[in-house]
């Protein structure tokens, strides 16, 4: 009796040491345990979306702007520079994708995009890209969820916002040869982060 009891009273701390409630718990271990694609598209930008900020500000910035002790630029590899957080992020993107090709049951994508695209390439190619990104624009904090069919397959899309985190964000768009839109400012939307996860029609 004193071993259950103990047993419970460990569970009972680790889960709050944790922050897990009795309800998470008892989901996790069901073997029939799902977690919606809202939410999975939530904590993949979670994820996506920390790693860009450190690697703007704890690197980027600080080495660019404040220490002015190298480079950023797109041609990163001729000019021995740091690439730019957005090729981070696009190369991270493509990485992802070429290894969950050869996962079970794991499909998504994503990709940064922008109204206001240095490269064009970046610019939103659907319907629900274009109303994402301007939903992001215009209403600050909030993202965007729909679901689109595209080649036949159903997928649920989420549009979350990409802001200038730090002066090297948006010196860099504001002087580029190739920016439509020069005016950016510190937390400005820039454009937007589009996650795309397949779902059953």
């Amino acid at each position: 009796m004193k071993v259950k009891k103990s047993t419970a009273t460990l569970s009972a701390i680790v889960a709050v040491s944790l922050g897990i409630t009795g309800a998470a718990i008892a989901s996790a271990s069901s073997t029939n345990a799902t977690v919606s694609v809202k939410a999975m598209a939530d904590a993949l930008h979670l994820v996506m979306d920390s790693d860009r900020s450190v690697y703007t500000k704890k690197i980027v910035n600080r080495l660019v702007k404040k220490e002015k002790v190298i480079k950023a630029t797109e041609h990163f590899e001729d000019d021995k520079a740091l690439a730019l957080p957005a090729q981070m992020f696009r190369f991270g993107s493509e990485m992802a994708m070429k290894r969950a090709e050869k996962m079970d049951d794991v499909n998504f994508s994503y990709t940064l995009q922008s109204l206001w695209p240095i490269n064009r390439q970046n610019a939103p190619k659907t319907k629900a890209e274009r109303e994402g990104l301007k939903f992001v624009a215009e209403n600050k904090g909030k993202n965007y969820y729909t679901t689109e069919t595209l080649g036949g397959q159903k997928y649920f899309t989420a549009v979350y916002a990409d802001t200038g985190v730090a002066p090297v964000c948006v010196s860099c768009h504001n002087k580029h040869p190739d920016t439509p839109k020069n005016d950016f400012k510190l937390g400005d939307v820039m454009g937007g982060v589009v996650i795309r996860i397949p779902i059953d029609s």
